[in-house]
């Protein structure tokens, strides 16, 4: 795919306004600010997909986060989350650096790009049914633009997006693959889905995602790629 027209689905997703109340509730937090970021410009509009055009690996994850890509505009930027998403990819080498503070910082990804299930900050990060389904045709559009081998599924939402794009496409036959931290799926089309826990801090704090979990995800992503 070009770069012209993964340029174009990015600005096509940062001008949808089809859910009210997300729209809502990111423009409100992007006036009121967190304390420790009164000097920031918030973004607090739809972020677009980050990474590489011709990106094998397709990270899916939840939404942005209200104070991180709400507010820096990049796919998890800005918050713990996304700390310790860059510092996996860039130990697996998807990524050129482990730190990710702005959308202005450098960072490039590798043979990666990363997406969500629902491109705007929802309420207490929970969109509801049919804000995911408004978000669906930006997953379609994205995965048809890429020439995509591996899904990496960043928790639960993450995983049924995936099974549901691929179900309306009829190529998920049987029964649905339960989700699970470094479960692995080979659909008949001979793309991979692999499962994670979300790096959220209620995982990592808690101690239920570790680094070195974490990084086995991506060892397993990367032998994916190779088969």
């Amino acid at each position: 795919m070009s770069k012209t027209k993964w340029n174009q689905l990015n600005r096509n997703i940062t001008n949808c306004d089809l859910c009210d109340r997300l729209r809502t509730h990111c423009l409100k937090i992007a006036a009121e600010k967190r304390k420790a970021f009164l000097d920031w410009d918030y973004w607090g509009k739809p972020v677009p997909n980050f990474g590489d055009s011709q990106a094998e690996l397709l990270i899916v994850g939840l939404a942005p986060a209200a104070h991180g890509a709400n507010r820096t505009g990049r796919m998890f930027t800005g918050d713990r989350s996304g700390d310790w998403l860059y510092r996996a990819l860039h130990k697996a080498g998807f990524a050129t650096q482990p730190e990710a503070v702005s959308s202005d910082d450098g960072l490039e990804l590798i043979n990666c790009a990363i997406t969500a299930t629902c491109h705007c900050a929802p309420p207490a990060n929970k969109p509801t049914r049919e804000e995911i389904e408004n978000c669906h045709p930006w997953l379609e559009q994205t995965v048809d633009m890429l020439p995509v081998k591996v899904f990496l599924a960043l928790g639960q939402i993450g995983w049924k997006a995936v099974l549901d794009f691929k179900k309306r496409q009829d190529r998920l036959p049987g029964k649905r693959p339960a989700f699970g931290h470094g479960a692995a799926y080979q659909f008949p089309d001979g793309h991979w889905l692999v499962g994670s826990y979300h790096p959220s801090q209620q995982n990592t704090f808690t101690g239920r995602l570790t680094e070195p979990m974490f990084d086995d995800v991506f060892e397993l992503v990367k032998s994916k790629l190779k088969d």
